[in-house]
């Protein structure tokens, strides 16, 4: 059973790095002092290739704690636990995708939703800056829907679950509820730092939309790793990026 843990761990670090090296399809802007010091030492290849090094870290960091706590709070990931033989058991294929599917189309419609609701309240400095990092589509489907899921859900989640139960002593719908909801709320925080880059003194409306905006979306596919399977995350994280490709005419 340890062996295939590690095969399980393996693939999963397969697929985040191929998730990682979408990034290589972005332009990514660096701070004006950091570009200037690192321009003259590095090519624009290489500067790229260093942008790498910490999502890559984070990967190998979720990967090891996910494989270590995900089977003790009796979480799942029922696709590549079939093809190492951890589970034996029928793998019902249609209702991953079906629910995946589902709840990646609601979780793009109320992200869209927001961005309307809150577009009046964005300071021209953030759009700008958020249209100077559009992630390609391969970046939004490989990082985005892969990477981000190990990273957030397989990773964090499955660590909070894992340390809610020993506090609730057991493996309650409370102890889930708190790791979807602090793993939503951590990644949803990490974009605070993008928006005091863009504007310097974001506004309350601002730093609301972004908590929103980043939250709605992890809430939706952690209930889905909780009761469908991981991949199920990824299916519906790849499906929410879908609609709001298709929703940018309008958001813009």
């Amino acid at each position: 059973m340890r062996k295939k843990k590690i095969i399980l761990g393996v693939i999963l670090t397969i697929l985040g790095l191929i998730g990682i090296a979408s990034i290589l399809t972005m332009n990514i802007p660096l701070p004006a002092e950091a570009e200037a010091i690192l321009k003259g030492k590095f090519t624009d290849e290489q500067i790229k290739l260093f942008t790498l090094i910490n999502p890559t870290i984070m990967l190998l960091g979720a990967v090891i704690v996910g494989t270590i706590f995900y089977q003790k709070v009796d979480l799942r990931v029922p696709l590549i636990e079939k093809i190492v033989g951890i589970e034996n058991g029928a793998l019902n294929l249609p209702e991953i995708l079906k629910y995946g599917i589902s709840g990646g189309v609601l979780a793009g419609i109320l992200v869209s939703f927001a961005g309307l609701l809150f577009n009046p309240m964005l300071p021209t400095e953030f759009k700008e800056l958020g249209e100077s990092l559009q992630p390609t589509i391969a970046a939004r489907f490989l990082y985005g829907g892969i990477t981000e899921e190990i990273l957030m859900r397989f990773g964090l989640m499955t660590f909070v679950v894992w340390l809610c139960s020993k506090i609730f002593s057991g493996t309650k719908p409370i102890v889930y509820s708190l790791g979807i909801i602090v793993a939503a709320i951590i990644f949803a925080l990490g974009h605070f730092p993008i928006a005091y880059q863009a504007v310097g003194n974001p506004t309350p409306g601002l730093l609301t939309y972004i908590l929103i905006g980043n939250s709605v979306g992890g809430i939706i596919f952690g209930w889905l790793y909780w009761k469908k399977g991981l991949e199920s995350g990824f299916i519906a994280h790849i499906f929410a990026h879908v609609i709001l490709l298709l929703a940018g005419p309008i958001l813009n």
